[in-house]
């Protein structure tokens, strides 16, 4: 059975940091990714990471850029975002995903078969 469970999420002060982790069991992915999706807003991409044979691609949402860094530690199958400089409208549940098929593009949703159940980021201005 595959699952993603993500971790990490909690209050923090504008201008602290955060680090989520989602580790994956049950399949290897291709691509993980992180969404997040604030009260009364769509789901948004945030930051994502593929694997090829020789390298690692990562991707960020424009608003994050310099300050949200994605990693992994395939050893223990997990995707970190380490959140630096958060803003209060950073504010959201952020959800991790992941697929193992080719896309070409994975900025949206819909390019991802499995997600997490979502942990709460709180920025308090």
């Amino acid at each position: 059975q595959v699952q993603l469970v993500e971790s990490g999420g909690g209050l923090v002060q504008a201008g602290g940091s955060l680090r989520l982790s989602c580790t994956a069991s049950g399949r290897t992915f291709r691509t993980m990714g992180w969404f997040r999706q604030a009260p009364g807003k769509g789901r948004e991409f945030v930051a994502r990471m593929t694997w090829g044979v020789y390298s690692r691609i990562t991707t960020y949402t424009d608003s994050v850029k310099g300050r949200f860094t994605i990693s992994s530690d395939n050893a223990k199958n997990t995707v970190y975002l380490q959140m630096n400089s958060l803003l209060p409208e950073d504010a959201a549940v952020y959800y991790c995903a992941a697929t193992e098929q080719i896309r070409n593009t994975y900025n949206v949703g819909t390019s991802y078969d499995y997600w997490g159940q979502g942990t709460q980021v709180t920025v308090s201005s």
